[in-house]
């Protein structure tokens, strides 16, 4: 905890990009649950949430592999700030958004800010290890996904409350602002200059670049796929939002108890983000030998899910998942940006986000798909989704080999 307070008390820059987090996450979450209940309303289709929750990522695997390059080849601060005011903008079209017949602009808006995030994330992963030294990646990962988890948590819990009191516009204009405004903080904020670092090649030949370095490295791309993993739970996050619309509805508003479960998402993210600052104390081979296990353990808690008999039951079965899916997410955070070389980082992390959409909109999709069209309950298929995340914490364990701690995370 000392390193984490010491990097935020002693390096401008990265609490400048810190800040830009706290308030785009917090409006993002405001936003996404008053959206997903205004479709549910409108529709009463599971298909449409689902759809939704596919284009929030779809976009990312669409743009993934030109928008590493296009980070590997211009200024990244730049292109953070380009990202934040086209999704500043953008959602306010969400406005609009007030019957079945509009409900079309909604995917739409959704899916033009999510492909600018597709830039942004790659741009702000290969940025942080220019702004932070080498022994605090551990502590600035930590605090950049135990922001994320605290911005769910609240933002989840704090976003329902604003909707049934405020009404869902007030929450889609919060979230327009929390862009400008993290825009405002990456503008304040300075990145050393990439000097001798030589920047990717234009158009297809930078794109063969990155694919030829992944195939070099074959450690690094084996860690780049954890995230694809966990990304399995994509139909674990659409379950979330029906068991507390039908399973756990409290009183008369699904907005509720989607933002419980929603929140304990984030408490249980949070958790596992400072979980790795411990795990990583003496070095990065204890990040390796964790994510197997860490797969197992996930899939446990959303398999018996599937049995809580109360929201607090079920919150308490997210919160164990998530702290063990954070472990996974952090680990490979900080595994790539110590391996992987600057001239390379954009690349690679927008194929990590690649995978992390592809899986998790397929599996979203099918799970959607079981509810709607062959009318599955949603807790036997809780326990489907958990024990499918063992398929990759079993292919972690028979692929490992001994070089593998010694190749990611000890250059």
């Amino acid at each position: 905890m000392s390193s984490i307070v010491a990097l935020i008390r002693g390096n401008r820059d990265f609490r400048l990009l810190w800040f830009g987090q706290i308030v785009s996450q917090l409006g993002d979450w405001f936003n996404y649950v008053a959206l997903y209940a205004l479709l549910y309303e409108l529709t009463e289709s599971a298909t449409s949430v689902a759809f939704l929750m596919v284009v929030q990522l779809l976009p990312i695997g669409i743009v993934g592999p030109w928008a590493g390059v296009v980070v590997d080849r211009f200024d990244r601060r730049r292109i953070m700030i380009a990202a934040d005011l086209v999704r500043g903008v953008v959602v306010l079209l969400l406005l609009a958004v007030r019957t079945p017949e509009t409900v079309w602009l909604a995917y739409v808006v959704t899916g033009t800010a999510v492909a600018a995030t597709g830039f942004f994330e790659p741009a702000r992963s290969a940025t942080v290890p220019a702004i932070v030294q080498r022994d605090q990646l551990v502590a600035a990962n930590s605090v950049s996904t135990g922001t994320w988890s605290a911005m769910l948590a609240i933002g989840a819990s704090l976003g329902g409350a604003v909707a049934a009191l405020f009404g869902r516009d007030t929450a889609f204009l919060l979230n327009s602002g929390s862009f400008l405004l993290s825009a405002f903080f990456l503008w304040r904020m300075r990145v050393p200059p990439r000097t001798g670092i030589r920047r990717a090649s234009g158009g297809w030949h930078g794109l063969v670049e990155g694919w030829r370095y992944m195939g070099q490295h074959r450690a690094v791309a084996r860690v780049a796929l954890v995230k694809g993993g966990w990304a399995i739970v994509g139909g674990a996050m659409l379950l979330l939002t029906v068991f507390g619309d039908r399973v756990f509805r409290i009183g008369g508003s699904g907005d509720a108890g989607i933002g419980i479960l929603y929140a304990a998402r984030g408490v249980g993210a949070a958790i596992g983000s400072l979980s790795v600052a411990l795990i990583a104390r003496t070095s990065s081979h204890g990040l390796t030998r964790w994510i197997a296990p860490s797969y197992l353990a996930a899939g446990a808690a959303y398999a018996t899910l599937g049995l809580a008999p109360n929201i607090w039951t079920a919150a308490a079965t997210v919160i164990v998942a998530h702290t063990f899916g954070s472990v996974l997410w952090v680990s490979s955070n900080v595994l790539l940006q110590m391996s992987v070389a600057d001239e390379f980082r954009g690349r690679v992390f927008a194929a990590e986000l690649m995978a992390v959409a592809i899986v998790q909109s397929a599996c979203t999709y099918l799970t959607a798909v079981a509810l709607d069209s062959f009318n599955a309950s949603p807790r036997p298929l809780a326990v489907v989704v958990g024990l499918a995340l063992w398929i990759p914490g079993a292919i972690w364990i028979f692929t490992r080999h001994s070089g593998d701690a010694v190749a990611i995370g000890e250059r």
